[in-house]
């Protein structure tokens, strides 16, 4: 694997790179920061909701009902 190094910034969320860079549609790259501290990032994390009591969730129960096949259509 060879490796170019870009310098590029950040701007609303977006990383820009110089004027004059043109990477490839869906080309793999990697972000490195130099001189970050680990409290400056804020990685965004989403979490699957979480029961309680775990006894709850006999109230999920999935119910499975099949219309005939004309269904009145």
């Amino acid at each position: 694997m060879s490796i170019v190094t870009y310098e590029g910034i950040v701007e609303n969320g977006q990383i820009r790179l110089q004027a004059d860079v043109r990477l490839p549609e869906h080309a793999r790259v990697y972000v490195l920061l130099p001189n970050a501290k680990a409290q400056d990032i804020q990685v965004a994390r989403i979490i699957s909701p979480r029961l309680v009591d775990q006894r709850d969730a006999a109230r999920f129960k999935m119910e499975i009902v099949e219309e005939p096949t004309d269904a009145g259509i």
